[in-house]
């Protein structure tokens, strides 16, 4: 889809159809004087009223040179943010271009061009590069935002959303490729070819070298596949001289298939275990944004990626594998894997010099049972440091929401044949998981995200399509942007 900032009188832009916001509860505005008697027959007939999620059409409305006039639910004013603003233009893409629309343009009367470039490009997205009928798909080719004056400051926001929207669609690509297309070393490829595009530096530790490393936590889930593993590293060096020695490192579970292993899943929904990898592909998104829009400090990914299957060489419950900084753990489920192998990356990224970090995993699934698919839940050992992450998500919209790691939920990974057990039982096992990574990381400021809920839509948004969600993307991007 082609995007692009016009100046343009209101009546004046040429399109398939022009979409304008009307809020609820207030005057209608001067742009839609034409259309006044309409609209105040919608809102006497309560069709529409001005709250989110609402739209009418109208065709050849009169003094508008579109086809078609969409004005589009924005709630209250005091209400309504940059989200608000993301979810309108997605919801109204997704609508308008079953409809036939080609051409979309969007008034930016007053608001955020970054935010709203990037709901029409995720809301463009769809998850079918593998249909091979293009019956069903109904691309938007084209979306103009149009403003009464595009500043600098508007077409450099507007830039800066198609970079994170972008970035947030390459994620999204990436969690829904099936498992025999994006292996861990496809996905090693990928990340090769996107660093060589934006010029980013990578390195792929293959096995062997990871054998001489001793990451074994990291290969003992590696074992069981025929596939074997990669740790990918991707770095981005600020072209002056930081003038902070702070590193970021932002480190993301890569388990292109889940089986479970031994501790085998149930069949239902095994399926979408392909999208067992998206924290890695959000670190990835991420580093491509970061790219282009170049902060001030250094910032390294790290994407552990594996297989987790089912084989005579499979990793059996009850084994015991040395981590990288040493400590022994005992594998009681070989279906914790995800913390297995992002303990050794995160012991890697502290020797690469990495002085804080954060980590995206789709890890447990006692956290979807905790927060649902609204909230990513939120670990930490700095409050300083997950003051940063969490306003930086606040400010991309993507919801997030502070877990306990009291010391008493550290006694439920005590283990009398090796340091700790890989999973602390029943209750509280999101805490426990994001505990078995604290042990880890020492006093280095570090956040955990467990996005377990929260990177999969099982049911499409009006906003946004059925599948991957690309989450953590544009939080990753603004806490570098912003450091």
């Amino acid at each position: 889809m082609e995007s692009k900032l016009i100046s343009q009188a209101f009546d004046r832009v040429q399109a398939d159809a022009i979409a304008a916001l009307v809020f609820e509860d207030e005057a209608i505005p001067a742009e839609l004087a034409g259309v006044a008697t309409w609209l105040e027959e919608l809102r006497t007939s309560a069709e529409f009223t001005g709250k989110p999620g609402e739209l009418a059409v109208l065709h050849q409305a009169p003094g508008v040179a579109a086809k078609r006039l969409a004005v589009v639910g924005a709630g209250k004013r005091s209400a309504f943010d940059a989200a608000g603003l993301r979810r309108a233009v997605g919801a109204t893409v997704r609508s308008l271009k079953q409809k036939g629309v080609k051409t979309l343009a969007w008034w930016l009367d007053d608001g955020d061009a970054a935010a709203a470039v990037e709901g029409a490009i995720l809301g463009n997205f769809e998850p079918d590069q593998h249909k091979t009928s293009s019956k069903e798909s109904k691309p938007l080719e084209s979306f103009l935002l149009a403003a009464k004056s595009a500043s600098k400051g508007i077409q450099a926001d507007f830039e800066r959303g198609i970079i994170l929207a972008d970035a947030q669609n390459f994620t999204r690509e990436m969690v829904n490729e099936p498992a025999n297309l994006l292996t861990p070393m496809v996905m090693a490829d990928r990340a090769r070819a996107m660093a060589a595009e934006v010029g980013l530096e990578c390195e792929i530790l293959d096995q062997d070298r990871m054998r001489q490393l001793g990451m074994g936590s990291l290969l003992g889930v590696a074992q069981g596949s025929a596939e074997p593993p990669a740790l990918i590293i991707v770095r981005y060096r600020p072209a002056a001289a930081p003038k902070t020695s702070d590193h970021l490192g932002l480190v993301g579970k890569g388990v292109t298939f889940d089986t479970g292993g031994v501790s085998i899943k149930p069949a239902d929904r095994m399926d979408e275990m392909k999208y067992d990898m998206a924290g890695g592909a959000a670190v990835l998104g991420a580093m491509r944004a970061i790219a282009q829009l170049k902060p001030a400090i250094p910032v390294t990914a790290l994407v552990p990626a594996v297989e987790n299957m089912v084989g005579s060489r499979a990793q059996r419950p009850g084994d015991i594998v040395t981590s990288l900084n040493g400590k022994t753990i005992e594998v009681l489920n070989t279906d914790a894997e995800g913390r297995l192998i992002l303990i050794d990356a995160l012991t890697y990224a502290q020797r690469l010099g990495c002085t804080h970090l954060v980590d995206a995993a789709t890890l447990t699934g006692a956290i979807v049972v905790a927060l649902g698919g609204v909230n990513t839940g939120a670990f930490t050992n700095n409050d300083d440091m997950l003051a940063r992450v969490m306003a930086a998500a606040k400010s991309e919209g993507e919801k997030t929401w502070h877990m306990p790691l009291d010391d008493e939920y550290k006694e439920l990974l005590k283990n009398a044949f090796a340091d700790l057990s890989n999973i602390g039982g029943r209750y509280g096992g999101a805490i426990s998981a994001a505990w078995f990574l604290r042990e880890f990381v020492g006093e280095t400021p570090w956040v955990h995200l467990d996005i377990a809920g929260t990177a999969w839509l099982n049911d499409a948004k009006p906003f946004l399509a059925k599948g991957p969600t690309g989450v953590c993307v544009r939080t990753f991007t603004k806490l570098a942007m912003g450091w």
